[in-house]
């Protein structure tokens, strides 16, 4: 049995969110844009993205707009609300399965760190037979056989390690259990940007069935404008080149519904996508595309608000403080660290003829020169805790500015409503007045068709517009953090 203490010296030892932008553009003859459809490919729908800048084990850019599939297709055609494809979104979303394992990482490397402050136990069991020459040792004793044995060892032992003292252990225990909050408060959201991602979604193809309602409409009025010209032209009222004209303007919106049509179907399927439902699953949308008035906006209360409920903002906090716990243990490398360890067993021939052991030791370990490595993990935890509070500073004006251009957009979108509702009613009734003219003989059917040009691009710049404004409504929940908890009351109104 030993027990004692020796001191030796030692070498030391050496992670946000821009919503996603979306909009629905459509060529126009006045040329007005807002900041929506200046992203957005002419005519054409936004793409939905997800917030970069995120760690390896986080979700990507693009995750946000796939699912892991949940069932199979069936024959019926499913109903779909918008509540029911958030809820969807929330179980099958990738970007939200892809955090919860980025959180789960999280919570392993911080088990692995605590492990360090934990006392270690192993065991092990060993059986020896054993034949010693002691001439091989320069032992030689007249009358006595150098060879010993052979003869048997039974060992059953048990080891234990603790740390007592260990600064730079205990940092980076802090520091992992810091990031682990932040993988949790990451987790919560990508739940917002699930709501955001499948919102938008669904919008887009609210907007592309009004577009279908609004081009089958448009069509009606060409096939009765063509029945015109062609019964004007048989009585001998009007030329052939109205009837032309009109069939002409009537296959454009053939044309115009057949490309409305498979947009909505690439949409649907972008949105089953997002939800995890099977692309071959026919189902119907619900919910109609609502419009609201959001008024007395102050931006200030608002970034107020976002600066109490946006995750990430508090995930990047984290950060910065999992940074700064690394950086003290950059530091506390250079201090003694203290152990403890021992052992116990059973020793001897057989288990039956055994006697029980132990050794404890207590060791004082301390770096005495190793300059280069302590400067240099000090630099570069540092540079990692300046990089860290550089990126949460950033982010909090970041959040500031996605908050006053939603302000922006909703105001700016609510005028265009506006002003494209009452282009509607002007362009379809100067649609009516021409009909009634050319029907009359008044006129040629030139007047007729130019009318329906400015109806259908009439209905194009409001359906535009009120997606723009529910858009933008969607944004802003999202930049102040509520989407999830408050999103019928931003795209209800409030």
């Amino acid at each position: 049995m030993s027990s004692g203490w020796r001191a030796h010296a030692v070498g030391g030892i050496t992670f946000l969110l821009l919503a996603a932008a979306t909009g629905y553009a459509q060529a126009g003859s006045t040329g007005a844009t807002s900041s929506a459809e200046a992203q957005a490919t002419e005519g054409a729908l936004h793409q939905l993205s997800a917030p970069g800048g995120q760690n390896l084990a986080a979700p990507t850019q693009g995750s946000f707009t796939g699912s892991l599939v949940e069932g199979k297709a069936t024959d019926a055609v499913l109903d779909l609300s918008l509540d029911d494809a958030i809820a969807r979104g929330l179980r099958q979303n990738l970007g939200l399965i892809l955090q919860a394992t980025a959180q789960q990482s999280a919570h392993g490397q911080q088990m692995e760190q605590l492990q360090a402050l934990l006392p270690t136990v192993t065991g092990d069991a060993s059986i020896e037979v054993e034949q010693i020459d002691l001439a091989a040792f320069g032992l030689k004793i007249p009358g006595l056989n150098p060879i010993v044995g052979p003869f048997q060892v039974v060992d059953f032992r048990a080891y234990l390690t603790q740390s007592l003292i260990n600064v730079p252990a205990l940092e980076s225990y802090i520091a992992a259990k810091h990031n682990f909050a932040a993988a949790k408060l990451s987790a919560d959201d990508a739940r917002e940007m699930v709501v955001l991602t499948v919102g938008n979604a669904y919008l887009l193809c609210l907007a592309d069935a009004a577009r279908i309602t609004a081009v089958n409409a448009e069509l009606a009025t060409g096939k009765l404008s063509l029945d015109q010209a062609t019964a004007s032209h048989e009585a001998g009222i009007s030329p052939r080149l109205d009837v032309l004209r009109a069939q002409v303007d009537y296959q454009n919106e053939q044309q115009s519904l057949i490309s409305t049509t498979n947009q909505l179907a690439k949409d649907k399927l972008a949105l089953a996508r997002a939800i995890g439902l099977p692309l071959d699953q026919a189902y119907r949308l619900t919910d109609s595309e609502p419009y609201a008035g959001l008024d007395n906006l102050d931006p200030a209360a608002a970034f107020a608000q976002a600066l109490k409920n946006r995750k990430d903002l508090a995930a990047a906090s984290e950060q910065v403080a999992a940074a700064r716990a690394g950086q003290t243990a950059a530091r506390a490398d250079q201090l003694p660290t203290v152990q403890f360890s021992g052992d116990f067993g059973d020793m001897g021939q057989t288990a039956n003829h055994s006697h029980g052991t132990y050794t404890a030791t207590g060791s004082i370990s301390a770096p005495i020169l190793q300059i280069a490595k302590t400067r240099g993990e000090q630099d570069v935890a540092g540079a990692q805790v300046a990089q860290a509070s550089d990126k949460l500073a950033d982010q909090v004006q970041q959040v500031n500015a996605e908050i006053r251009d939603s302000i922006l957009d909703i105001q700016s979108a609510a005028k265009l409503v506006e002003a494209a509702k009452s282009n509607v009613d002007l362009a379809n009734e100067a649609l009516s007045e021409a009909q009634q003219r050319f029907h009359s003989g008044v006129s040629d059917n030139l007047p007729v068709s130019q009318a329906q040009s400015s109806v259908e691009q009439a209905n194009d710049q409001y359906i535009a517009a009120l997606y723009q404004h529910n858009a933008a409504k969607l944004s802003l929940a999202r930049a102040l953090g509520v989407a999830q908890s408050n999103l019928k009351d931003y795209l209800g109104g409030k």
